[in-house]
């Protein structure tokens, strides 16, 4: 009697993921693999940095790494033929100016293996209340050779507002923004903007928004605000690894800006209630591929 076929193996895509990491807590890579990897993909994790916890606790140990380490890295990767399986890249923070030439030297071969590889930029580089946080040299260098790069950025509002030179108050201030900031994306890609964190004048009382922007039109994702006092560290990290992620799943921004905000809402909610410092990423595990609560995409423009 002949056995039957193996069932066919679907292998799973791959995003390489150059970000900082902590030993303790969840920003950087530490906030960017798990949830990437509840999601279906493999993560090749980069590491810029290996510290004991995020440096918003004032204090820490451990080291950053040179950045040859990750052109290094690359090299390892490349010679097991890995490079044409990477279908995208993301960064997050990047401390120094020969991190930021790392990046985009790492996203340059990885497109000259796959030319529709998608590279993720998130422009970590200040918040409200906390204004700009990193080297006074890095806004000018993320902004002339990251974001040329890329074909989806994710900054939060402060950040679209340093990297535009336009202040925004109103929904069309941010569409404007965003507009602006699309046309100096990757000419090739699509060329899309996710603004996190958005609290405008003319949104209803206790909410945050998070606002799609791209060629065919806009949305916008509106959650409750909860009342997370800080400001968890890692959200920024946890977002920008979910929209790409259900980006690069199902190829619709609408859809993504939906299941990636609803997750993230229920994440921040179990953080709130377990009344700790830093997001409980292990805790919502469940949530990340398909959220309980779902809140919808209003197309705005």
């Amino acid at each position: 009697m002949t056995a039957p076929a193996p069932a066919s193996v679907t292998l799973p895509l791959n995003i390489l993921s150059i970000q900082s990491w902590v030993s303790y807590g969840h920003v950087g890579n530490a906030a960017a693999v798990f949830p990437l990897q509840c999601l279906g993909f493999e993560v090749w994790a980069v590491n810029t940095v290996q510290f004991s916890n995020h440096t918003g606790y004032g204090a820490w140990t451990g080291a950053v790494f040179p950045p040859e380490l990750v052109a290094e890295l690359l090299d390892g990767i490349e010679a097991r033929g890995a490079l044409p399986g990477c279908h995208a890249v993301l960064s997050g923070y990047m401390g120094s100016e020969g991190t930021v030439a790392a990046v985009v030297g790492a996203v340059q071969r990885v497109r000259a293996a796959n030319p529709a590889a998608l590279y993720c930029c998130d422009p970590v580089m200040g918040d409200v209340g906390r204004g700009v946080f990193v080297r006074p040299e890095l806004p000018e260098l993320i902004a002339g050779q990251a974001i040329p790069a890329a074909d989806i950025v994710t900054p939060n509002q402060f950040e679209l507002e340093l990297l535009t030179g336009q202040t925004v108050n109103t929904l069309q201030d941010a569409l404007s923004a965003a507009h602006a900031l699309r046309g100096r994306l990757n000419p090739n890609g699509p060329q899309i903007v996710l603004v996190t964190s958005l609290t405008r004048s003319d949104a209803p009382q206790d909410t945050i928004e998070t606002l799609a922007v791209t060629d065919e039109g806009a949305w916008l994702c509106r959650t409750p605000l909860l009342p997370l006092d800080p400001p968890r560290n890692g959200t920024g990290d946890a977002i920008a690894a979910l929209f790409l992620g259900q980006f690069v799943r199902t190829g619709n921004v609408a859809t993504a800006l939906s299941l990636s905000m609803s997750a993230l809402y229920v994440l921040l909610e179990r953080t709130h209630q377990a009344g700790t410092r830093e997001i409980q990423l292990v805790a919502a595990r469940d949530e990340y591929a398909a959220p309980g609560r779902v809140f919808g995409a209003e197309q705005v423009d």
